[in-house]
């Protein structure tokens, strides 16, 4: 594939959930991909790209932004508290926030810099062990704590197990969403993004089908 058949695939399926074109974000998940790679993407005009790895985007992304300074970055990954500061200067968006001691360690930095960057909670739909994100059961707590810190909460996040039909939990992260008053959703990556936009997504985390398949940081 590649951006212009994701984009066109994204636009169909906004048609068939009677959603307006231009109502889904397309976040390129540019993980262990080169400059290079990013840069060609960057020519056909994607500017919201996705890393979970604070020095890997550290490495690349100070220089992609002296050419390309209307990048927006998202942090997707599993966030330490100790990256928090470097994190906070760098990407515009944190997507997985699921601890209140991160929360507050982004709140405190976020004051510190000036920089109140939206965030999602990342829910671990699936309560995979080896999965950060936050239990559904303890999502409230959590959200109520993030609040309380004025962090600026923006959606939701989660990544369903791969071996579970996604359906459920995309209906699930919707149906959370709602109860708190939260508008926006980002789930689905290169194999169910089309299903997430029926439930919902407004964010759509996409590697694979943009970059082909990529190779493992050694």
């Amino acid at each position: 594939m590649g951006l212009a058949d994701v984009q066109s695939d994204i636009d169909a399926a906004c048609k068939t959930a009677r959603r307006k074109s231009g109502s889904v974000t397309l976040v390129a998940v540019s993980k262990f991909q080169t400059i290079e790679k990013i840069e060609e993407l960057l020519k056909e005009g994607q500017r919201v790209f996705g890393e979970n790895r604070v020095q890997e985007a550290e490495e690349k992304y100070p220089a992609l932004r002296e050419k390309y300074p209307d990048i927006q970055l998202h942090f997707i990954g599993h966030l330490q508290t100790n990256k928090v500061r470097s994190a906070v200067a760098l990407f515009d968006v944190i997507e997985t926030v699921d601890r209140q001691e991160l929360a507050e360690a982004l709140a405190k930095e976020m004051d510190r810099q000036a920089s109140f960057l939206p965030c999602f909670i990342q829910v671990n739909t699936g309560e995979e062990e080896q999965k950060g994100g936050v239990a559904p059961r303890d999502l409230p707590a959590l959200y109520q704590a993030c609040k309380g810190l004025k962090l600026n909460i923006a959606g939701l996040m989660c990544i369903p197990p791969a071996d579970d039909i996604p359906d459920l939990h995309f209906a699930l992260l919707a149906k959370l969403a709602g109860e708190l008053g939260l508008k926006q959703l980002s789930m689905g990556m290169s194999a169910d993004f089309q299903t997430a936009i029926k439930y919902g997504a407004t964010h759509v985390r996409v590697g694979t089908a943009l970059f082909g398949a990529r190779q493992e940081a050694a």
